[in-house]
């Protein structure tokens, strides 16, 4: 062999191994966010609201008017029956009189008709008369007779609808609120004055997305007055909002509470935490959730060895995100962020964690 061939021989075998160093090299170990999934506590899910009756009703007119009377301020009392306030009866009196002199028109029609027919009906036997005139005269009755109810029906309305020139209360209970002053025009059904059942009260709060345990019908929580924590009631979750609030994203929900001190006072500011150790949710950022085939999957870092893995879970999701049902146990660590570029078994490291 030549001093030539020789050289071309060792570049060539010294470009061969080159090339095997360059495919052994290791992947680079990639940097990715992640997060520990953790439930939250529910011991330390604490909510402000206030007591709030469990019925009240707005009070109104049925007919529009003018406010002349109101009897009753924010606070008073009221008992069942009790007039709160009256409107201008004018319009409504004169519709009563009006109704009154129409069934006396009818009647004395129906005097008239039911006269004819009897005369009518007396020379119908000696020929004096046709019994085409006797069947008009039968009809004249019968009309008079529906004119008559009509008009009685008329004034069984106008005499209704003057009663509602005056406001009564529809149950015994305090007034919480007014909403027409005296001399204002109020339009039907405008509320003037509400009246609560102060006997029934309910802890009112509002729920965000975050709330650590689902909410459902019985769930149980402390109330305490915020001024006197001391004073306590249980309560149960009574009602849930079916929508959230699309401003605050907040449910609104109501508790009630059993056998509340009269230290709990319509209006009271309140703090609901929940009773008992409840189960928790787990959560998942959206941003880790990796959807393929209708199933969805979480990158889970492997601490031990710093690989990732493909891991399918089971999710819920709410008002407040994606919360896990089956497949992810707690503590474990998942990847937030740049989920759709990583490989199966890719060596990572983790730069940042925070909880979701």
């Amino acid at each position: 062999m030549t001093k030539r061939a020789i050289i071309l021989a060792c570049a060539f075998g010294l470009a061969l191994a080159g090339c095997e160093k360059r495919q052994e090299a290791p992947e680079p170990v990639r940097p990715v966010l992640s997060t520990v999934v953790e439930p939250a506590r529910s011991g330390s899910a604490v909510v402000v609201g206030t007591v709030e009756p469990r019925y009240k009703t707005e009070l109104g007119f049925r007919v529009l008017d003018r406010l002349i009377a109101r009897a009753v301020n924010v606070g008073d009392l009221v008992e069942e029956g009790q007039v709160v306030a009256a409107a201008d009866p004018t319009d409504l009196e004169l519709a009563v009189r009006n109704a009154n002199a129409e069934l006396a028109r009818s009647r004395a029609q129906l005097t008239n008709a039911a006269a004819t027919e009897v005369r009518q009906r007396t020379l119908i036997t000696t020929d004096a008369t046709t019994k085409a005139t006797l069947d008009n005269a039968e009809q004249g009755r019968a009309a008079a007779e529906a004119a008559v109810a009509r008009a009685q029906s008329g004034l069984a309305k106008a005499r209704e609808q003057l009663g509602y020139a005056q406001l009564k209360a529809d149950f015994a209970g305090v007034v919480t609120a007014v909403g027409a002053e005296v001399g204002q025009v109020v339009s039907p059904g405008q509320s003037v004055v509400t009246v609560a059942r102060p006997d029934i009260r309910e802890a009112v709060i509002d729920i965000g997305p975050d709330f650590p345990v689902p909410l459902r019908i019985g769930l149980p929580f402390t109330v305490s007055l915020q001024l006197l924590p001391s004073v306590k009631v249980d309560g149960e979750i009574r009602e849930i909002a079916p929508e959230a609030d699309q401003a605050t994203r907040m449910r609104r929900v109501r508790i009630a509470l059993k056998d509340p001190p009269p230290t709990y006072r319509l209006g009271s500011t309140i703090t609901a935490s929940l009773r008992g150790e409840q189960p928790s949710i787990l959560r998942v950022p959206e941003s880790a959730v990796l959807t393929r085939d209708g199933e969805t999957f979480v990158w889970v870092v492997e601490i031990p060895n710093g690989t990732v893995s493909l891991r399918k879970i089971e999710l819920s999701r709410d008002e407040g995100g994606a919360h896990v049902t089956g497949g992810l146990a707690a503590g474990t660590h998942v990847v937030i962020a740049g989920i759709h570029s990583l490989k199966q078994g890719q060596r990572v490291r983790v730069e940042q964690e925070s909880n979701p």
